[in-house]
């Protein structure tokens, strides 16, 4: 696989963290989870099933746990040594936890010169903001994200998902897939950073681009896009079907698969900008065209003409999708103890070393053993280890 032979220590918790490393997980890196001895928080949260959480499930598969108490000497020493044998260390503890553990960016170079180090936290490890502590919404809130989520007259709206958590892990594992060869080829390590805030101003792009332009963001827009119309949601006979014919191309098939072509040489609506000018306009002709049959018949008829459509699909329809079902989005997986675990499967195809599910989510401490006896651990010692709580 991708990343077999790849050693990652996983000392994240709950989702941003967890996700990276699940990502690298899915490629073939081995993943080594710490976890303090009450456990990662999400094992309880979420749907629980017979006792498993399928929220930590989803994003602690292809994972090994070791329960460590590193308030303990001992435990930082075990510590140290999973260090020396690791490639990366991914962390999201605040700025500065790490290293008033006794592990500060020396020192792991110092166990590991080729130590890739990710840590993943609220605003980054410098500037006025670098100690407060953050989680999605506020993330959400003070990257200028939330401001343009929701219609004209609604308060700024966050995402449904976590988006910041999911995007900084993704970044993560970016940042990690990229500094492993480096270090591979080199033999020096390297610190990479990635903030839930980053992570969501980067992704304002052309509201970002505007607002650099003009001075002023473009009002929030709902589901009408600010630079395109038609676009959005519109009615049908039977629903609602999502449209988004993005320039003047699609529109023209639009137009005609409408039955009405006349709107393509019409100026109130033959260009882009006329079209947004006058969007109420041109979405009451679209829509009154589209509420004459039915959502299917829409869908099918649009795409055949090449116009960007869908339907409006809940949570549940998306996992009864037949092209979702073939693309194996949704995937089985079977958990010692718990049955089959329902799971979201891999939205990265490769030819030839696709990803798979090698572990389960692992149970607190499952691996504690096997993980000290690979560092050099006695059997008797283990057991001390565990009569002492260190384990």
């Amino acid at each position: 696989m991708p990343l077999s032979g790849v050693k990652v220590l996983d000392l994240t918790r709950v989702l941003s963290g967890p996700f990276c490393t699940a990502l690298l997980g899915d490629m073939g890196a081995d993943v080594i989870k710490i976890e303090a001895p009450e456990g990662d928080s999400v094992r309880r949260s979420g749907a629980v099933r017979d006792g498993l959480s399928w929220y930590f499930a989803q994003f602690n598969r292809n994972k090994r746990s070791v329960r460590l108490d590193l308030r303990r000497p001992q435990g930082k020493a075990i510590l140290a040594r999973l260090i020396e044998r690791s490639d990366v260390l991914v962390e999201n503890f605040r700025p500065g936890v790490l290293a008033r553990m006794g592990f500060d960016d020396a020192r792991l170079l110092a166990l590991r010169p080729s130590l890739v180090t990710c840590s993943i936290n609220g605003f980054g490890s410098t500037g006025p903001y670098r100690d407060r502590p953050a989680f999605d919404f506020i993330a959400q809130a003070m990257s200028g994200f939330m401001s343009v989520n929701g219609g004209p007259d609604d308060p700024p709206m966050r995402s449904g998902l976590p988006i910041s958590d999911l995007v900084a892990g993704l970044y993560a594992a970016l940042s990690i897939a990229a500094c492993v060869p480096r270090a591979r080829a080199t033999g020096q390590g390297q610190r990479a950073e990635v903030s839930l805030t980053n992570s969501l101003v980067s992704l304002l792009s052309y509201i970002a681009s505007t607002t650099f332009a003009t001075g002023a963001a473009p009002p929030r827009s709902g589901n009408d896009h600010p630079i395109t119309a038609p676009y959005g949601l519109f009615p049908t006979r039977d629903g609602e079907i999502a449209l988004a014919p993005p320039d003047d191309t699609f529109f023209g098939r639009l137009a005609d698969a409408l039955d009405e072509p006349g709107l393509k040489d019409d100026p109130l609506y033959a260009t882009q900008a006329a079209r947004v000018a006058n969007r109420g306009r041109i979405n009451a002709i679209v829509g009154g065209k589209l509420a004459a049959n039915t959502s299917a018949y829409w869908i099918e008829t649009l795409n055949r003409a090449g116009v960007p459509c869908g339907p409006v699909n809940s949570v549940a329809a998306v996992f009864q999708d037949p092209q979702i079902l073939e693309q194996e989005m949704v995937i089985d997986v079977g958990h010692p103890g718990h049955g089959i675990v329902r799971m979201l499967g891999f939205p990265v195809k490769l030819s030839d070393t696709p990803c798979r599910v090698r572990r389960p989510a692992p149970d607190l401490g499952e691996h504690s053993d096997e993980v000290l006896a690979e560092l050099g651990y006695a059997e008797n010692d283990r057991a001390a280890l565990r009569r002492e709580g260190v384990i």
